[in-house]
């Protein structure tokens, strides 16, 4: 009869020989792990090989995504779509099988980890998603949304400031369904741990409100169900799981050691390792009893049987709810939300409020969020300020709304914690989530919008206090590259629109943009409300548009703005027209959308005979070289801000309608 340890022992065998054929990889900590990885995906993990998007499966997050070979080796084993030719390949270009998991190339893969601690922060993400989808839905005697997070996490994501955020949002929303599994094996890249990581683990999660359970040891199979079972058991809190591992379990000369975390570990020590585990076979060979120990096709099968049987109850029962359930899963709209948002936007065309874009996207949630019960947001500590609070928001997590059935997020001043749970919500499925923060700590979850747009997540970034006109807080809080920051980020999308009628409609494409991130960037003081025809309020959504052009003559040159500065652009238009210098003004909210267009509507924008070209805008200059050309001229911000009143601010730095008009006229040749 095959033993735990041989099944382990086969993981530990793949992660040898697919490092080994990369020469690259982190060997290491799948050795580590298999024994605790044998257990729980053997014994508890509810899951279905040939359905990895089945709803109700239990989500499995490897937090320290450098020992990829770990999850891999599981996926192939358990009967996943990763035949062992992807692990021959491991991270060659083109496989299934990259250096990290990725959850966009890899069946079975919950989410894109290796940024330590951001595995851990998209558990916490997950496992609040399960708790409010099940209030949402669940109902006496139907428990369609019933399921765990299970999280491997090692000492780097314990050591990353991230999971402090999040751990103690887990324990105080009482996430009695999200399991930690910590390995704590002693070892980094630089050596022995104990050098720098001397804090205590277990102590500190009891103070964040977990259930920890310690002393396991992480080889022997019985003391890990135990602790298992101990984990599941638990209702009202998360659990950490304190598992002391070797590192490099198998390789006699390398294991315990650095040598064996990060490196190959040589023909001879894969060798000598293979002896004293008694694993005799050939590089990527597995015999059918290890196979057959592992395969959990039937199981999963039947696992999906057994709760599509109950949603079929389910939906008998509760009809509505059920049809409710299955849109917000296939994430898609409800059916009169265009016609709905459309006639939102168009109201406020007409109506022409001026407010702060802060507050026209308050407005916004307060139109859009009776049409959406899948939003789900929340702000760092700052809703007050970011106006992400909405007419029907109740606490998701603790205090307001007693039966869970909450919208909204209380995260305090945990901006990175904040962006990777977001991401978490919007990868579990259910929910469209949104965050928010002012943009200058936009710095502090950065890596986190980047995880957004490289897994990539839906998730909606939202960010106030846009610039200089933050005034008198000075230059610590107001941002001056952050906006060419987050347009540098692949596959996002960021919006600063200029009025409320641009700010509603960032959100609707924010909201319809599925499977990918965007940014949200409103402003703390009022902007003027922009004249538009319905062909205008249409071209919003292709990211530029021509705002302004002159009446029976053609125009010289072209303004192009943002945010609070296309009612400068405007006035200073205004003014050279007096000048008999007639100027084109485009607003251009989403620059990554409007690259995005076809070359006749981008040349329709911005022709390409008009070379006379200012760009204005209160931020870095030097991303608008792209589309003003040597020949053009940017009014922007070289320096960091001051601290002053947001008017006299303006002037200071040049965004003055003197300022623009002088930058048009030196372009003008």
């Amino acid at each position: 009869m095959t033993t735990r340890r041989e099944l382990a022992n086969a993981v530990r065998a793949l992660a040898m020989d697919a490092v080994e054929a990369a020469k690259s990889g982190h060997p290491g900590m799948p050795m580590g792990m298999a024994d605790l990885a044998e257990v729980l995906w053997n014994d508890f993990l509810r899951h279905n090989p040939a359905n990895p998007k089945w709803f109700n499966r239990d989500r499995f997050v490897l937090s320290n995504g450098h020992g990829s070979m770990l999850q891999y080796a599981l996926l192939h084993l358990t009967g996943y779509d990763l035949p062992m030719d992807e692990l021959k390949h491991f991270r060659q270009l083109h496989s299934k099988t990259a250096g990290h998991p990725e959850a966009s190339e890899t069946p079975g893969v919950e989410t894109t980890t290796g940024p330590l601690g951001q595995g851990l922060a998209n558990a916490v993400g997950f496992a609040l998603a399960e708790k409010v989808l099940a209030a949402h839905f669940n109902r006496p005697g139907h428990e369609i949304v019933d399921h765990r997070t299970f999280v491997f996490l090692g000492d780097g994501c314990l050591m990353e400031g991230i999971s402090h955020e999040v751990a103690s949002l887990a324990g105080t929303w009482g996430l009695g369904k999200l399991v930690a599994v910590y390995d704590d094996n002693g070892i980094s890249i630089d050596g022995e741990v104990h050098g720098w990581f001397t804090d205590d683990t277990p102590k500190r999660f009891e103070a964040y409100g977990w259930n920890v359970i310690r002393h396991i040891d992480g080889h022997n199979a019985d003391d890990i169900k135990r602790a298992i079972e101990q984990a599941v058991a638990q209702s009202d809190k998360p659990t950490l799981i304190c598992a002391k591992t070797i590192i490099g379990f198998g390789a006699p000369h390398k294991q315990g050691k650095e040598e064996s975390h990060g490196a190959p570990l040589g023909k001879d020590e894969i060798a000598a390792a293979r002896e004293q585990l008694g694993w005799s076979y050939a590089p990527f060979e597995i015999p059918a009893d290890i196979y057959t120990g592992w395969d959990h096709k039937a199981a999963g099968a039947e696992r999906e049987e057994v709760w599509n049987a109950a949603f079929d109850a389910y939906a008998a029962a509760h009809p509505e709810l059920a049809a409710e359930f299955k849109r917000r899963l296939a994430g898609q709209l409800p059916a009169d939300w265009a016609e709905k948002s459309n006639a939102y936007v168009a109201k406020l065309q007409a109506e022409g409020p001026e407010v702060a874009t802060r507050k026209a996207s308050q407005m916004a949630l307060d139109a859009f969020g009776p049409l959406l019960p899948e939003l789900i947001g929340g702000s760092a500590d700052l809703a007050g300020s970011n106006l992400t609070k909405w007419k029907g928001s109740l606490d998701a997590g603790n205090g307001n709304s007693a039966d869970g059935k909450g919208n909204y997020v209380y995260y305090g001043v945990r901006e990175f914690g904040m962006t990777a749970i977001a991401n978490g919500l919007a990868l579990h499925g259910g929910f469209i989530p949104y965050d928010a923060t002012f943009l200058v700590f936009s710095d502090y979850a950065r890596n986190a919008v980047r995880m957004s747009a490289l897994i990539p997540a839906h998730a909606i970034h939202v960010y106030t206090h846009d610039s200089i006109g933050l005034g008198e807080d000075g230059p610590t809080h107001q941002p001056v590259e952050h906006l060419a920051s987050l347009r540098y980020i692949t596959n996002n999308q960021l919006w600063r629109p200029c009025d409320a009628v641009e700010s509603a409609v960032s959100w609707k494409m924010a909201i319809e943009r599925k499977g990918a991130p965007s940014c949200l960037v409103f402003s703390r003081q009022n902007l003027k409300h922009q004249q538009r025809s319905e062909q205008q309020v249409a071209q919003i959504a292709r990211g530029g548009y021509v705002l302004s052009d002159p009446q029976d003559t053609k125009f010289k040159a072209i303004l192009i703005a943002t945010g609070s500065e296309v009612e400068l652009a405007m006035e200073a238009a205004r003014t050279l027209a007096q000048q008999d210098i007639a100027v084109r003004v485009v607003s251009m909210p989403c620059t990554e959308l409007f690259d995005e267009q076809p070359l006749e509507y981008r040349e329709g924008v911005l022709p390409g005979w008009c070379r006379a070209r200012v760009a204005v805008e209160a931020a870095t200059a030097d991303f608008w070289r792209k589309y003003v050309g040597l020949d053009g001229e940017v009014v922007g911000m070289t320096t960091f801000g001051a601290s002053a009143p947001a008017n006299q601010l303006f002037e200071h730095f040049g965004f003055t309608v003197a300022h623009v008009v002088d930058a048009v006229k030196r372009t003008i040749r």
